[in-house]
């Protein structure tokens, strides 16, 4: 799938006034979400755990993880964020995408929302 991008916006489930908002890519091959860690550090967000992730070229790599508050298309679920390198480009996982009903579409490189969040 070609590139697509959302602005999103996390905030310290702890301390609910500090937030970072940019521009994320879209990473449907990604679980979970990444932040760089100066950005999660700077808004208080504190590591909660570790766990390996399998990247792009198939290489295995240990990421800090902290739980945070996500808001993008005016929808808002909550779950965890990688720490990124500093510097890294945001990423917006599937996980976030499917907890609040977004998918991709593949034809036109956009996101959709689905007439309802399936619970079957």
């Amino acid at each position: 799938m070609g590139l697509a991008k959302v602005t999103a916006k996390i905030t310290n489930i702890l301390e609910m006034g500090k937030g970072f908002e940019d521009l994320f890519l879209v990473d449907t091959a990604a679980t979970d979400s990444m932040v760089p860690s100066d950005k999660l550090t700077d808004i208080g967000v504190q590591p909660v755990g570790k766990t390996a992730y399998e990247l792009a070229d198939g290489s295995l790599r240990e990421y800090s993880f902290g739980l945070v508050k996500i808001e993008f298309m005016g929808e808002t679920t909550a779950g965890r964020i990688i720490f990124g390198d500093p510097g890294s480009e945001p990423l917006l996982g599937v996980t976030a995408l499917e907890s609040v009903g977004i998918m991709v579409d593949p034809a036109n490189k956009t996101l959709k929302r689905l007439p309802a969040i399936p619970l079957k």
